[in-house]
């Protein structure tokens, strides 16, 4: 039996600015992770569009296919192109669960919601010659989930090889978010067991790694116990979480640590109206300078993410944003134009009012306006969003910034030249958008993001 499981590039990933930096990062954990429930004898090829050119002439059984937003055009070519050679097409992900019906034309059997349990259930029935049309998640664990097949994975094509994702989903709710509808139907957060996950990680080699996780830190008492288990591992490790674990006693000093040494952190808007607007209230009346003192005291790097476009934002919140991040000594930003993705609470109420202006799924990649803005045009909100890259990475408020982390003053002191900062201290900033997990690279047949997330 030949299996093939393909991950088409994004519509984003063909720039040849970004492509090898971001697209390049992380490998198809969740691809990875279904391949391991094959039987021993299947012969597996899994490829990724992002690093490598896809082989469309071979004659695979069984084609699965992971799909994004922006990724959707691409992987129908494949699919039908498939079908038509014979292939049984099966397809997951975001975009799969967001909008069924579209899938469904290109597809012989669409999996919604995470894949860890309809994926053995698709098995058996395609192994049995019944496969099914439609597979939808509702029991969600971890348990019992077998080994990533890493075997699989082409690591000299990665940045970021070592990646890991230990649970699935979020605690929170917000209306932008596309998480939240890929988890319906069943818990929306949820995590391995703690042996489980730190199995995982010592079969990782090297000392570095990256948890793809929406948010490590969302099962306190998972994480804390992550964290005791890997102290001794010597690890220096990556991940994301909220301002609120950020500000939660001991928990941060126990990932400092276990080897934490830079963490993304979804601030998002600071303004509390858009904050309201958007049901992110797990960040509502944080302190959030408190939250980067905390971080840069404990040695711990910070990649903020930021949304533009919601209600409340008019064209001062560019500037306004921007200032703040450097006076705040944020080492590193991603900025996104607000994207109402199909299946979110902020689509269904954009719909309503009548304020989308698009329905190519390739301009949905947080960096073209697709709604009418309330307090700007369309124009102006594309046009601020490019403008803030270009000055929150000038160097200098790349200065100012390293200038503003507690402890570089008196450094500098000692070690610089009158009037630099100690660069092994303060590094420059890399194009943050191409260290966001953004984003996009979510979980299960499915995973989503990056955006940023590739994860599992």
């Amino acid at each position: 039996m030949k299996v093939k499981m393909i991950l088409p590039a994004l519509t984003e990933a063909k720039s040849p600015f970004w492509r090898p930096i971001k697209y390049s990062l992380f490998p198809p954990l969740g691809l990875a992770t279904l391949a391991a429930y094959l039987p021993p004898d299947a012969s597996v090829d899994l490829q990724d569009e992002h690093v490598e050119k896809l082989d469309l002439n071979d004659e695979p059984d069984l084609v699965v296919i992971q799909v994004y937003i922006t990724s959707a055009k691409r992987t129908y070519a494949i699919a039908d192109h498939y079908r038509e050679k014979g292939a049984h097409v099966a397809l997951g992900g975001l975009h799969v669960t967001s909008l069924p019906e579209e899938a469904m034309l290109h597809a012989d059997t669409i999996f919604l919601g995470p894949g860890e349990d309809t994926w053995p259930a698709f098995l058996k029935d395609y192994f049995g010659g019944r496969p099914g049309r439609v597979y939808r998640s509702k029991t969600r664990t971890l348990a019992g989930l077998p080994p990533i097949r890493r075997d699989l994975i082409k690591r000299r094509l990665y940045l970021v090889p070592n990646s890991i994702v230990v649970s699935r989903g979020c605690p929170h709710t917000c209306d932008f978010c596309y998480k939240v509808a890929f988890f319906e139907g069943g818990k929306g957060f949820y995590t391995q067991q703690v042996d489980q996950a730190l199995a995982e990680i010592d079969r990782l080699p090297g000392r570095h790694l990256y948890f793809l996780d929406d948010h490590l830190f969302g099962d306190p008492r998972f994480a804390s116990a992550l964290f005791d288990g890997m102290k001794g591992m010597k690890r220096l490790w990556q991940a994301a979480g909220t301002v609120k674990s950020v500000l939660a006693p001991r928990l941060l000093e126990k990932a400092v640590a276990s080897g934490l040494r830079s963490l993304f952190v979804g601030f998002e808007t600071l303004n509390r109206n858009n904050l309201v607007e958007q049901n992110k209230y797990q960040n509502l009346d944080r302190d959030y300078a408190a939250a980067i003192r905390r971080l840069h005291d404990a040695g711990v790097m910070i990649n903020g993410s930021f949304v533009f476009g919601m209600d409340d934002d008019d064209e001062t919140v560019f500037d306004r944003t921007v200032e703040w991040a450097v006076e705040h000594g944020i080492e590193t930003a991603t900025f996104h134009i607000l994207t109402p993705y199909p299946g979110t609470a902020l689509y269904q109420r954009m719909q309503a009012q009548r304020r989308m202006t698009s329905d190519d799924w390739d301009l949905f990649d947080t960096r073209h306006v697709v709604f009418k803005p309330a307090k700007m045009s369309a124009e102006a909100l594309e046009a601020g969003y490019w403008r803030v890259y270009k000055e929150f990475y000038k160097w200098s408020s790349i200065f100012r910034g390293a200038w503003a982390v507690p402890g570089l003053k008196e450094q500098c002191s000692k070690q610089c030249l009158p009037g630099l900062v100690p660069i092994r201290r303060a590094p420059p900033r890399l194009p943050a958008k191409a260290l966001s997990r953004a984003t996009d690279q979510p979980t299960g047949v499915t995973l989503s993001r990056l955006e940023g997330d590739r994860g599992n």
